[in-house]
């Protein structure tokens, strides 16, 4: 089984145990399934930089024998895997009802391959070269989300996002939403009735580690009530004076 820890960052069992037992915070584990030895070299040397434990496996089987062993916070699987591919190994995980969210990495960057990554059962699609701040930034986002993720459809009010095909309507019309505005809007979904403020807009839809001197927040808002809110009719999403912003959940 050609299965191996990246280095002293990616302990034993019982090593993490004595470390949380010491008082000492353990970071977040992650399962690192990569083919390419450079690369998964790279990218564990990076997240462990930023704290991150990484246990990783060069094959689909090896892969999926440790992932179904549980313990992880996220997992990072490359679409092209030798003995089982990817997506395979994820519809595998899903099918034992292992719901730890795996960011899917790929060379593959057209429309059809990450509809097909997210179909599998992934939480979200990477496609390579890309810059491990990105990369560590997707994995700090996906386990921030709630637990109930794994849903493919959102509804609040008269909007309906469908996650899979990457849609949006309002009342059964189609909604035509550049990226970051379908980012926005989900984030938003995903928290109706709650204020969010334009710091954890920037950090969490921007990825943004530190907060500028910007009305960035506040453009995309007014594009995205112009798409989403009727003619003279009431503004979905509120503007909460000297706070942020909230979704209503209803008209």
């Amino acid at each position: 089984m050609s299965v191996r820890t990246m280095n002293a960052s990616s302990r034993s069992d019982q090593d993490d145990v004595e470390t949380e037992a010491g008082g000492k915070a353990a970071g977040p584990r992650v399962l690192l399934v990569e083919d390419d030895g450079k690369i998964a070299q790279e990218v564990a040397e990076e997240l462990e930089s930023r704290g991150f434990r990484v246990q990783h496996a060069a094959t689909g089987p090896d892969g999926l024998s440790i992932g179904v062993a549980g313990g992880f916070d996220v997992m990072i699987v490359d679409r092209m895997l030798p003995e089982m591919d990817g997506l395979t190994l994820i519809e595998t995980l899903r099918g034992r009802q292992i719901a730890t969210p795996v960011l899917v990495l790929s060379a593959l960057s057209a429309v059809d391959d990450r509809v097909s990554g997210l179909k599998a059962g992934g939480d979200d699609y990477l496609t390579k070269p890309f810059a491990m701040e990105e990369l560590a930034a997707r994995l700090e986002a996906l386990m921030r989300r709630p637990n109930n993720t794994r849903e493919t459809m959102l509804r609040v009010g008269p909007l309906t996002m469908d996650l899979i095909e990457r849609t949006v309507t309002r009342d059964g019309v189609e909604i035509d939403l550049l990226p970051r505005e379908f980012r926005l809007l989900e984030y938003l979904m995903r928290r109706p009735n709650q204020v969010l403020t334009r710091n954890m807009l920037l950090e969490d839809v921007w990825n943004y580690r530190f907060i500028p001197q910007t009305n960035l927040v506040d453009v995309h808002i007014g594009k995205l009530r112009r798409k989403i809110d009727e003619p003279g009719g009431p503004q979905l999403i509120q503007s909460i004076r000297g706070t942020g912003f909230m979704l209503r959940a209803s008209e």
